[in-house]
C-alpha cells in the first residue's frame, strides 16, 4: 500500500507593496526572528528571500500594512486545493473559548475622576470591536460612580458593567480585583484592556492571576489577525525589538496599554448605551487592608511631560548635563517642556522623570523636538506618535529621521540657540515692540 504524503502548507515570502511604506522606525526589522530585513535610506525593507521563512511578523507590525505575503503559482494552486478540502480548518479556536465575546475597558477612576488612558482604550477598544463583530463595553467599579458610565457611552461603550458600593469608595487590590473576577466569570469577555497606570499594572496582574489567564503589558499596538486572536504588540528585551504576543489558549486576552499611546476617542455626549448593574458580597471586615487617608503628591516638580503639548528633548549629543540650559532656553520660549533619552539619565545629566521612552514616559505632543537623539527602538516607542516631530543631528543616518516631519542635519549647539533667538523675534515683532523699530526689518521668507 503506498503511503500519501501530507502536503504542507506553503507559507509564502514577504512582499512590500510599493508606495503604503511610512518609515516608521524600521519596526518591520526588528521584529524579523532571521534577520531577513534590511533597511534602504528612504527607510523602507529590503526582504532577502532565502532568509525569509514565512512568518508574518513583519505583517502583523506594520502599522501602515504595508508588507504582504506573496505566494508562487504553485504555491497558490496549494493553498486553493487546501481550502477547498478543509474549509472546517480555517477556524482553529480552543474547546470553550468560544462562549467569551466582546470587548471590555476597565475605567481607571479616582474618587470619580477618570483617567483620560480609560477613553483612548475606548477608541482603540471600538476598532478591536468593529473587526470582531463585537460589542464594546467598559467596566466602572466604586462609589457614587453611576455618572461614568454616561461618559462611557459619550466616548463609544455600548454596554456598561457597575458596581456601586461604599466598600470600593478607595481603590484597593483586593476589592477591585475580586470584583472584576466576579464580572468575567460571569459575562465572559474575549478581550480586557486596562491603562498601563500605576493602579492598572497592579490591577491587572492579580486579575490575570486569579483569572489563570495571559497579560501582556505595556503595548503599543493592538490588533486582530486572521483567526480572531489579539495581536499584543510591545518593545521586548530593553527597547531594543517588537514583540508580537498572542494568547491563544486562555481568555480573556488581557493587555495594559500605557497613556497617551493610542489616540482619544471622540467623544459625543448624545450616545445611550445599557448599564448592567451587579454587586458582590465584600465586607469591609473581612479585608486586610484599610485606607485611613490619601495624601495627594505634593513635590516641587509639578512636572507633567506625558500632558505636554510641546517637548524639546536631548540625549547623548547634548554631551553634558549644563548644555541642558540651551534647551530649557528653548523649550520656554515656546511653552513646553523639557525631556531626554535613557542615554542622557543613565549619564546622570537628568532626572529619570524626564525620560521618554519604553522606560520612561510615553508621549504626544502636538510638537516633539530631538536634539542630538539617534533614535534608539526604545525611545521611538516613547514619542513617535507626536503631531509633529523635529529632528536635529549631526549623523544623517540617524533612526530618528526616519520617524521625523522636518529632519536638520547639522551643530545642535548652534541650531537650538539659533531656533531660540529666530522664536523670540517673532514673539517680538507679533506683539508690536520690535527693538528695532519697525515690524518689516526683521528676517523675512517662510518661517
Amino acid at each position: 500500500m503506498e503511503e500519501v504524503k501530507k502536503v504542507k502548507k506553503p507559507r509564502g515570502i514577504a512582499h512590500l507593496i510599493p508606495g503604503k511604506c511610512i518609515a516608521c522606525g524600521a519596526r518591520c526589522q526588528s521584529d524579523c526572528p532571521e534577520d531577513a530585513i534590511e533597511m534602504n535610506d528612504k527607510g523602507e525593507p529590503i526582504i532577502t528571500a532565502v532568509k525569509c521563512i514565512g512568518c508574518k511578523r513583519c505583517v502583523k507590525i506594520c502599522p501602515a500594512q504595508a508588507l504582504e505575503m506573496y505566494f508562487t503559482p504553485e504555491e497558490q494552486k496549494i493553498l486553493d486545493t487546501m481550502t477547498d478540502k478543509a474549509p472546517e480548518e480555517a477556524e482553529v479556536v480552543e474547546p470553550g473559548l468560544k462562549e467569551y465575546r466582546g470587548v471590555w475597558i476597565f475605567i481607571e477612576h479616582t474618587e470619580g475622576k477618570p483617567a483620560t488612558v480609560s477613553w483612548e482604550l475606548l477608541g482603540e477598544g471600538a476598532k478591536l470591536a468593529k473587526t470582531l463583530n463585537v460589542e464594546l463595553c467598559s467596566v466602572v467599579i466604586g462609589e457614587n460612580v453611576e455618572h461614568l458610565c454616561q461618559e462611557s457611552f459619550s466616548y463609544g461603550a455600548s454596554k456598561v458593567y457597575l458596581i456601586d458600593a461604599p466598600v470600593f469608595h478607595h481603590y484597593r487590590t483586593e476589592t477591585f480585583f475580586r470584583g472584576i473576577c466576579y464580572l468575567v466569570e460571569k459575562y465572559k469577555p474575549e478581550i480586557l484592556l486596562m491603562g498601563a497606570t500605576g493602579m492598572g499594572r497592579d490591577l491587572a496582574g492579580a486579575v490575570a492571576t486569579k483569572l489563570q489567564t495571559g497579560l501582556t503589558a505595556d503595548c503599543t499596538g493592538l490588533d486582530i489577525d486572521e483567526k480572531g486572536y489579539l495581536l499584543q504588540t510591545r518593545p521586548a528585551f530593553g527597547g531594543n525589538i517588537m514583540a508580537t504576543i498572542m494568547t491563544e489558549k486562555t481568555r480573556p486576552q488581557m493587555s495594559t496599554v500605557r497613556p497617551h499611546v493610542m489616540e482619544l476617542a471622540k467623544k459625543d455626549p448624545s450616545r445611550i448605551g445599557a448599564i448592567v448593574r451587579e454587586s458582590i458580597d465584600i465586607r469591609e471586615e473581612e479585608l486586610p487592608t484599610r485606607v485611613i487617608e490619601v495624601i495627594e503628591d505634593a513635590s516641587g516638580d509639578q512636572l507633567d511631560l506625558a500632558g505636554a503639548e510641546i517637548i524639546v528633548s536631548g540625549g547623548r549629543g547634548m554631551c553634558g548635563m549644563e548644555n541642558f540650559s540651551i534647551l530649557q532656553e528653548l523649550a520656554d520660549e515656546l511653552g513646553g517642556s523639557v525631556g531626554c533619552s535613557r542615554a542622557a539619565v543613565e549619564a546622570g545629566w537628568m532626572p529619570p522623570e524626564r525620560q521618554v521612552g519604553q522606560t520612561g514616559k510615553t508621549v504626544r505632543p502636538k510638537i516633539y523636538i530631538a536634539c542630538g537623539i539617534s533614535g534608539a527602538i526604545q525611545h521611538l516607542v516613547g514619542m513617535q506618535s507626536s503631531d509633529l516631530i523635529i529632528a536635529i543631528n549631526q549623523d544623517r543616518n540617524a533612526p530618528i529621521f526616519e520617524v521625523a516631519t522636518y529632519g536638520i542635519v547639522g551643530d545642535v549647539f548652534q541650531i537650538v540657540p539659533a531656533m531660540t533667538e529666530r522664536i523670540r523675534e517673532l514673539k517680538s515683532k507679533k506683539g508690536g515692540s520690535p527693538k528695532n523699530g519697525s515690524s518689516n526689518n526683521g528676517p523675512s521668507g517662510k518661517e
